[in-house]
């Protein structure tokens, strides 16, 4: 099967209301026996809904007034993740799979987008939620599943560059390390402290 491993940067929480910004995606498979990594994309999108919170605008640090010129239109974009998507597919028979880290969020505006730009969404009308996953797989409660406590429970993963945090691509890329690292079984004890 194919996993995508999926994250947006927002101009708020609500879609409709607020902007989908950034769209990272990094293409996830099970390969030689084991999950790897593969192709990565990164599509930034022009604003066109009103709703701003400065908050999430200082979380995803992009400059609304330049994806104003530069970001792609919704129908621009979302074309071309979906097209990209298709043509990285292996399992051509089995419906590929939204993977993120808080799902409902990442997913909820990924097929709001779909919807208002008349795409199709490959994924359907499910996704994987790593938080999940974590919890199941590593035996953990929900409040101790932010990716940063998941990773003490792991090894084997790719650190993400700290400057690049809250960056689409980058994000995603550094969530398919972690879901690669626990879909392989790469899991140790949490780490402890002293005293």
């Amino acid at each position: 099967m194919d996993y995508f491993c999926v994250d947006v940067e927002s101009s708020g929480p609500i879609p409709g209301i607020h902007n989908l910004l950034s769209v990272g995606v990094t293409h996830v498979r099970r390969f030689e026996g084991r999950y790897q990594r593969f192709e990565e994309l990164y599509v930034e999108l022009r604003p066109i809904f009103p709703g701003f919170e400065d908050a999430a605008m200082r979380v995803n640090g992009l400059d609304a007034v330049r994806l104003e010129s530069e970001g792609l239109s919704p129908e621009g974009a979302m074309s071309r993740i979906v097209g990209w998507i298709e043509s990285q597919r292996r399992g051509k028979k089995d419906r590929p799979v939204f993977v993120a880290h808080n799902a409902p969020f990442d997913w909820m505006f990924f097929t709001y987008y779909c919807g208002h730009a008349d795409v199709d969404n490959p994924f359907g009308h499910s996704a994987l939620d790593t938080k999940a996953l974590a919890m199941g797989l590593l035996d953990i409660p929900w409040n101790a599943t932010s990716l940063k406590n998941v990773k003490r429970y792991l090894t084997d993963y790719e650190e993400i560059d700290l400057d690049r945090l809250h960056h689409a691509g980058a994000d995603a890329s550094h969530l398919a390390s972690v879901f690669c690292a626990m879909m392989n079984g790469k899991i140790k004890g949490p780490e402890t402290t002293d005293g």
